[in-house]
């Protein structure tokens, strides 16, 4: 398994990343809307929350998950060369 280091990183990462997903959402609806558009910023900002958040984390896993098999892989390596295998 990844670092624990690494992996609160990775939630740390998707959190970011939604929080900045929602802000340009609301924000690119706030700009070109006039009026009353409190729904359709407050939906655009949920939208581009779980887009940002559902980016990042796709990117986090499949690095912690390389991390992982790099890890397996120099133990394996590493058991190779002791005479070990």
């Amino acid at each position: 398994a990844p670092p624990p280091i690494a992996r609160v990183l990775a939630v740390i990462a998707i959190i970011v990343a939604g929080l900045c997903g929602g802000l340009i959402g609301y924000g690119a609806t706030e700009l070109q809307c006039t009026g009353g558009c409190a729904t359709a910023s407050g939906v655009a900002g949920v939208i581009g929350a779980i887009s940002g958040a559902g980016g990042v984390a796709i990117v986090a896993v499949l690095t912690l998950r390389a991390m992982s098999e790099w890890n397996e892989a120099e133990a394996r390596d590493r058991a190779h060369r002791e005479g070990r295998a």
